[in-house]
């Protein structure tokens, strides 16, 4: 998705209601990852950039903050892992974990293979998830 793209997507919560964004950027991760065959070797794990975006109504109490290093610290305990075929499981247990915290309302991840394939910059996966009514 191109960077318009994305900035498009936040456009459309913005025009929800007022709220905040709060956002990890480029968190770097290796572990084993993919289905190719290339992907199945754990001493030679892959390479993973991670965005993720948290939205929360505004206004908030005073003090409440949304704790995006819980969400840190999810990703980073991926290395050593056992693998994995698919982003869009690593993905759906960020998302989850986002949720874990009582402020967001949606998230968006975003995950990629920036080393891949030597034709393209990166491939990847990217969910955009709003919190199931209770």
């Amino acid at each position: 998705m191109t960077k318009i793209g994305m900035e498009a997507g936040v456009m459309d919560w913005r025009t929800a209601s007022d709220h905040v964004r709060v956002f990890l950027k480029d968190v770097v991760v290796d572990l084993s990852v993919g289905l190719h065959p290339w992907e199945r070797h754990p001493e030679r794990p892959t390479r993973l950039i991670v965005n993720v975006e948290m939205f929360a109504s505004l206004p908030m109490a005073e003090g409440a903050f949304i704790n995006y290093d819980h969400v840190r610290q999810k990703i980073q305990g991926w290395a050593g892992r056992e693998h994995v075929e698919l982003l869009e499981t690593l993905a759906e247990e960020v998302v989850g974990t986002c949720f874990e915290l009582p402020l967001v309302e949606a998230c968006r991840v975003r995950i990629e293979k920036p080393q891949v394939f030597n034709e393209a910059s990166g491939a990847g996966v990217e969910l955009f998830r709003k919190r199931s009514p209770q």
